[in-house]
């Protein structure tokens, strides 16, 4: 479970967005720019190369 004090200064790396990044089951979701960040072993992986890219309001592209 992540911190809801720790989603609060989260941002997307790749667009620099605060604080549209909101946890969705084992990931951390961009508003803006839709990148899906895996989370492992309780911990958010922020790297642009992991996202899985998204669109704005969660849908997958690929």
């Amino acid at each position: 479970m992540i911190d809801p004090k720790l989603l609060e200064i989260l941002a997307c790396p790749a667009c620099d967005e605060r604080p549209p990044v909101a946890l969705q089951g084992e990931e951390l979701v961009c508003a803006v720019c839709g990148r899906r960040y895996p989370i492992r072993d309780g911990i958010p992986v922020m790297l642009v190369d992991e996202a899985v890219v998204g669109t704005p309001g969660g849908t997958t592209t690929g």
